[in-house]
């Protein structure tokens, strides 16, 4: 007889697999794990080449961060509402300096 092994068993000599499905089956695992590397590949190099969304519109952080307070305190209710509108106020003075040492205002 012309084949040494029933499908399925191993040779012993060589420790082939006489049964080539399985050998199909087994580049097809290969080939599934492979594309699914590729995949994680390119999904991190989109991540990673991706710019934040707030940065391609043109914003810096703050901006951006400053809008979406403005957004959230506009959402909540009363008495909420107002404390924040109270804590958004800022009180700054201008003063200006010369030689080390800020000058008296005129104000």
């Amino acid at each position: 007889s012309s084949d040494p092994a029933p499908k399925g068993q191993r040779i012993p000599k060589t420790g082939r697999e006489t049964d080539d499905r399985s050998f199909q089956g087994r580049r097809e695992r290969e080939r599934e794990r492979e594309r699914e590397r590729e995949e994680r590949e390119r999904e991190m190099a989109s991540t990673a080449a991706a710019v934040p969304f707030w940065r391609a519109a043109g914003m810096t952080y703050i901006t951006y961060s400053n809008i979406c307070a403005s957004l959230v305190r506009g959402c909540l209710k009363e008495p909420y509402r107002s404390e924040a509108a109270a804590r958004e106020k800022v009180h700054f003075a201008v003063s200006k300096w010369a030689n080390g040492k800020p000058e008296k205002s005129c104000e």
